[in-house]
């Protein structure tokens, strides 16, 4: 009888320990700053199946672009105690002091596409200093480094800003090459309205004398692609490259009824994943964190995506 207690008692304890291991009882939140935007979608989106198909507990939150809001979500999660937070293109600055008491209460914090913190593990990016220079490199080798072109800008985000800071470098370098109009977009739920009017304006106050448009993310191209074909434009004419990639450019670039030519390609999704991956290895399993990351970045390829390669990012 003794023995068979044993037995039941050792076979509890292996059920308890199943059901209380890692994975079943992890708790996990979502930040994303602003769910309309595509990026931020697919980000958050990648981490979150990423996150339950090891059947881990998901809060997923969506700022919707206010500060206010993404603060509160952050404390929010931190007085839920959940496990660790992946926040997509956070605000690491306005943030500070919630990422501080996230530090302070054992909370890890991810960032992706957000810049660096010291609150923070780390922030997984593209380099953005290398998709800004192939993004101008190759839209100022269609001009054949020369001729007039239009920049639609964003400084609301770090990437848009760097790329287009680099492209400010590029252009330095290449005085053949003349900004005729610049427009910078405002953060407002009406963005692409705004990108339309500014963009109305600087072609009307330049009319046939663009050669090439640049746009800091993709969506400020589709509005300037729908733009232009409705003035009557034809691909090249002017040529127009951004960035970000997605199903929408890749299908745009393709269409020869499009006028945009080029983007450089952010693999969003394998950054969300990447954060999983991360929370999995350094928080449930209790691997060193330079184990899995060195130093405050983690970087991932970006790639051209033009009508040479698109091909091979069409979906079927």
């Amino acid at each position: 009888m003794m023995r068979f207690k044993g037995m039941a008692a050792a076979i509890g304890l292996i059920a308890a320990g199943l059901l209380a291991g890692p994975a079943a009882a992890f708790d996990i939140g979502i930040v994303a700053f602003q769910m309309s935007s595509e990026t931020h979608a697919r980000v958050a989106n990648a981490a979150k199946a990423a996150a339950e198909a090891r059947g881990w507990k998901v809060t997923l939150l969506n700022s919707a672009g206010a500060m206010p809001e993404h603060a509160a979500q952050i404390e929010n999660l931190i007085q839920a105690k959940v496990g660790a937070i992946i926040i997509a293109m956070g605000k690491p600055v306005e943030t500070d002091g919630q990422l501080a008491e996230a530090k302070k209460a054992g909370i890890p914090v991810i960032t992706v596409a957000s810049g660096g913190s010291q609150q923070t593990l780390f922030d997984v990016q593209a380099n953005e200093y290398q998709v800004g220079a192939q993004q101008a490199l190759y839209l100022l080798g269609q001009l054949g480094y020369q001729g007039n072109l239009i920049a639609e800008r964003f400084e609301g985000n770090v990437a848009t800003r760097i790329r287009g800071r680099v492209l400010d470098a590029v252009l330095a370098e290449n005085q053949a090459v003349k900004v005729v109009g610049t427009h910078s977009m405002a953060r407002t739920a009406s963005w692409r309205d705004d990108v339309r009017s500014g963009m109305e304006a600087l072609l009307l106050k330049n009319q046939g004398k663009v050669d090439g448009i640049w746009a800091s993310f993709d969506g400020q191209a589709f509005v300037i692609d729908d733009l232009l074909s409705q003035q009557g434009a034809k691909r090249g004419k002017p040529v127009l490259v951004s960035a970000d990639g997605g199903p929408e450019a890749f299908r745009r670039i393709a269409d020869q009824d499009s006028l945009l030519m080029a983007t450089v390609a952010v693999p969003f999704e394998d950054m969300g994943r990447f954060a999983i991956d991360a929370v999995e290895r350094i928080v449930v399993k209790k691997e060193p964190k330079d184990a899995v990351v060195k130093g405050p970045y983690h970087f991932v390829d970006a790639v051209l995506v033009d009508e040479s390669n698109v091909a091979q990012y069409l979906k079927p």
